[in-house]
């Protein structure tokens, strides 16, 4: 078979995926068990309930080898889907809380005043966004480890697609849909401490050896 040539517009995943396997006359069954992800994640995808998956994830790889699709199909409609997006509503109050505990102290009472303003909502999505994208690369790396996986839902008595499903949920997370548990699980065994610019924006984030 000759190789796949590259899309020449992007178009939204669940779209994308949906056109090849009709094409292909596969299910989204079959695709699930290739990408090592459940069959309820495909269809969501497909549906368009799923957010598309962030261009890094690895099921972007399994995922277009089984449709026939040139590497970088996916990553690519993904970007463009994610790039079209617009901030939601803010965090929820309990994640906003852990976020500015894990703050510098000197900043995180001035912060929780600012935020809290109606004006805050930007500067507030800026400082998850970018706590989840450093968290996310400690995720990635743990999803990388396939045998490490493994060994760590055989020790905490789980099915190693739950935890792999897990991460990759998480990968998706944005800031008005991370959760208490996602903080408790990802952001705070990475991130000792966080300050910000405000003029700048630029944030200076700590991680825990």
């Amino acid at each position: 078979m000759p190789p796949a040539l590259p899309l020449k517009q992007p178009i939204p995943v669940g779209e994308l995926v949906n056109r090849r396997l009709r094409q292909l006359k596969r299910t989204p069954g079959e695709l699930a068990a290739a990408a090592r992800v459940s069959e309820n994640y495909i269809t969501e995808l497909m549906a368009g309930r799923r957010r598309a998956p962030a261009p890094g994830s690895d099921v972007y790889v399994t995922m277009g080898k089984f449709l026939g699709l040139h590497r970088d199909d996916l990553p690519s409609c993904a970007r463009a889907e994610r790039a079209a997006e617009r901030p939601g509503q803010r965090p929820s109050p309990e994640v906003r809380r852990i976020v500015l505990e894990l703050c510098d102290p000197q900043q995180a009472k001035a912060l929780s005043r600012r935020v809290a303003r109606p004006d805050g909502a930007e500067l507030e999505w800026v400082i998850v966004s970018r706590l989840l994208e450093v968290a996310r690369g400690f995720v990635i790396r743990k999803l990388d480890d396939e045998v490490g996986l493994k060994v760590a839902a055989g020790r905490e008595g789980k099915e190693y697609i739950d935890v792999r499903m897990r991460l990759l949920e998480f990968l998706d997370a944005v800031p008005d849909s991370v959760t208490v548990d996602d903080c408790m699980d990802f952001l705070i065994p990475r991130i000792a401490t966080w300050g910000i610019d405000l003029d700048s924006r630029t944030m200076r984030i700590q991680l825990r050896s």
